[in-house]
Order: structure tokens, then sequence, then C-alpha cells
């Protein structure tokens, strides 16, 4: 039996909607920054990597006088090292009489199911946690066991315990947000779906009849006078389990750092862990320093451009599972890098010595705050499956892409159909913050 001949072009036009459900679903992968310079429109495959800039770093000081400092050009690297697919097989009699059903309704679940594992992978970057994979001899995406750490926030709002329920937590999470420094425009605001009732409950207890008739028709959070942001919310936010120390509400008192000059704080040695506790911290835990420490100064971190002093406390990242030792010492290695010494890198007010005091967050579903389209996501094109009947679809305005090919094995009256993609994703870590809700 010789195959129809517009097999391609069901498959073409079947790829089309499939591209739409991808989108139309999922509210990370559809804001995501994806222009790299024609990246998305060659093709690629597993491991391929693209570049983009990161904001330099410089300083201005007083005076006529230069201070000459080098030119250092920051930036990350992706590697589309990600990958899935989404199959379905039937036979010959079943494609014949049911072709609208099996490309169709198979289809669109199928690829639902397929974008929800691509977004739930790009969300993974709310906690830090997108996984190093490698490609193996047959050409399969595996794990490396390791994690992007150079990906997601090391700031956030909430304190894991306190519910995010309304328009005034929003606009002091804002406010936070860009005290620090944020790029000019919009940000994207992402909140946990089961957040948003009690969040726009709170403003129709308000005495604003017109707003209120907006949000209470569509039970939305749209935008509100003075946000100046764009607020999505999803299903399908990570939770981080965090190690003993946050879900103990522990306090660690600092014993030292690895540079004692406060220069490049990279890892922190505290107290204060239970014993010989293997889970203490968690990679991807958020710590804050604490105010009111007797004999200490309030750490504040210092604005990104203008090294200012801000109103945000000094919170942290920690880079790695860490266990405690007999006495209780846990050495922790952080994210960002900190600095007190006057420089384009200094990011505090005062250096970390022994007797500060910091707290890390118990386990928390996260969202996140992204400014200055700082969450990127490199979804190229995958080559055609010679000699399958072949279709791959790039959206020409936010870079998304997907594959359908179509084929049979032969004498054996079995098709099948395979939806595929590749991708890898990260946020900057400076123009972000996670924003913590309640397990």
């Amino acid at each position: 039996m010789t195959l129809p001949t517009n097999i391609l072009k069901q498959v073409i036009t079947y790829n089309d909607g499939g591209l739409a459900y991808l989108q139309n679903l999922n509210c990370f992968v559809s804001t995501f920054n994806t222009k790299f310079l024609n990246f998305q429109n060659i093709e690629g495959n597993l491991g391929d990597t693209v570049q983009f800039d990161l904001p330099p770093r410089s300083i201005a000081v007083t005076g006529l006088v230069a201070s000459f400092q080098p030119a250092e050009q920051r930036y990350a690297t992706l590697a589309c090292t990600q990958a899935a697919n989404a199959s379905m097989a039937f036979t010959a009699q079943q494609f014949v009489f049911n072709v609208k059903d099996y490309m169709e309704k198979f289809g669109k679940s199928r690829v639902e199911e397929l974008s929800a594992q691509i977004e739930s992978n790009v969300a993974l970057n709310n906690v830090s946690k997108v996984p190093v994979m490698t490609v193996n001899n047959q050409g399969q995406s595996v794990p490396t066991g390791a994690f992007y750490t150079d990906s997601g926030p090391y700031r956030f709002y909430g304190d894991g315990v306190t519910p995010i329920n309304s328009f005034g937590q929003l606009a002091q999470m804002l406010a936070m947000y860009r005290n620090y420094g944020a790029p000019n425009g919009a940000p994207n605001v992402y909140l946990d779906d089961l957040a948003v009732p009690s969040i726009v409950n709170s403003g129709l207890g308000q005495f604003v009849p017109a707003r209120n008739d907006v949000i209470a028709n569509s039970w939305d959070l749209g935008t509100y006078k003075g946000s100046n942001a764009r607020f999505y919310q999803s299903n399908l936010l990570p939770t981080h389990t965090a190690g003993s120390v946050g879900d103990e509400a522990k306090t660690l008192t600092v014993v030292s750092t690895n540079d004692p000059t406060g220069a490049n704080i990279t890892e922190i040695t505290f107290s204060g862990a239970s014993a010989s506790d293997s889970d203490a911290l968690k990679m991807g835990d958020l710590l804050q320093f604490q105010d009111g420490v007797s004999g200490q100064p309030n750490l504040r971190y210092l604005t990104f451009t203008g090294h200012k002093v801000s109103g945000n406390p000094v919170q942290i990242r920690a880079l790695s599972n860490d266990a405690s030792t007999g006495g209780g010492q846990i050495t922790v290695e952080v994210y960002p890098p900190l600095s007190s010494v006057p420089g384009p890198n200094q990011n505090l007010n005062h250096n970390i010595v022994a007797g500060m005091q910091a707290k890390a967050l118990p386990s928390h579903r996260a969202g996140v705050i992204i400014g200055g389209n700082a969450g990127f996501l490199a979804m190229p094109r995958l080559p055609d499956e010679s000699p399958y009947a072949t279709g791959t679809k790039t959206d020409k305005d936010t870079g998304v892409s997907l594959r359908t090919y179509y084929g049979s094995l032969f004498g054996q009256n079995t098709r099948g159909i395979i939806n595929d993609a590749i991708w890898n994703s990260m946020i900057v870590p400076e123009y972000s913050m996670r924003i913590i809700f309640p397990m």
C-alpha cells in the first residue's frame, strides 16, 4: 500500500495546532525571551549552545581624576540539553477510519502533556534546580546529577509561613524588587494560581467600584494602577523542599568566611544546625541575614547600579546540599559572591563577620518576578527525521519550536506519530526575585 501523498501536509498542519497548544497553555514558555540572533530559526541538535550578554559592572568615583577599570564582558551560555517527546501508535485501520480523532483529539492531549513537561522544566529556574544534562552515545539526553547554579533568584519576598493574599503584599513585593535596582519596563510576575482568588478578594473589599467591576468580572489580577507589572498565574510552579535548618526555623550564627577581608566571600561557616545532620541545608535554600543582632550592624545590599545602600536585606542562595558537623557547624557555598570592598563588585554595606545571624526559609512553592526579558529560553528547530514525513514549526514571534514526524513499521501494520522538542532555559539572577508561597 502506498502512503497517501498528503501525509506531509497533514503533519505540517497538525504541527501548527500543536505549537499553539504549547504556547497558549504555558505562561513561562510564551513569555520567556527566545531571541538569540536567529538561533531559533536554524536547525539544532542536542548540545548546541547559545550565548547572551549580561549587564557589565562599573563604578563611579568622585572628582575629576579618573580611576580606570578593566572592561569585563559578562555573558551566560545556554546548552540545549533538555529534550522530551510524546508519541502515539495506531493501526492502518484506525488511521483510515478515525484520522480526525487520532490526529486532533489524541494529538491535542499528547501535545498538552508534552507542553506541561516543558513548562514545568522551565519553571524549575524559580528554585535553581534545572538539571544539567548530557547526550549519550544513543543521542539521548540524560541527567548528569548536577544542576545549573548560575540561574535563578537569590532574593525573595515572603517568609514561607505568611500567605501572600493581598494587593498590598504585591505592591510591597514590587517595591522591594525595584528598590534593589531593576531594568526599565514592566516586569513579569508569575503567581501561584491558588493564591490569586484571595488576592482578588482583598481588592474587592476596597471601596473602588470602577476597578472592582473589572476584576470581579474577570476574576483575574490583570494590571492594577501603579503596579506597572504583568501578572501571570500557573499551576505548574515548582516546590522547594528545604533542609532541616529552614523547616525547623533554626537561627544560624556566622563563625567565619572564606575571605576575612570581605573582598570575595563565596563560603560562610555557620553554627546553630543540629549535630551531624545530613539534610541541614539543601541546594536552592534561601537565607536572610537578620536585623537587630546585638553588637552587629544591619546588613543591606547595595543597589545593583549606583552602589548605594538599598532597603533590601542581604539574602543568599545555597549552591549545594550541605551537612552539619558533629558540633552543629555547617559550611555553605553561597550565591552571589559577596563583597564589602569598594569596586564594581561591591554589593554589601558591611563585611560579614562572626556573630552575625541568618535564617533559612522553610519548604515552599516558588513563583518569580523577572524583569528586562531576563528569562531566556533556547528552543531551536530540530532537523527532519528522514525518511519519515516531518514537519517542524517555529513561531516567528516567540521563537518556540515543535517537531512532528510520522512513519510506519514495515509489514507490522503499525503507524506512529511523534512530537518532540529540545530546549534549555535560565533566569538572570540579579534581575529576578523568588516569590515564596507557603506549602
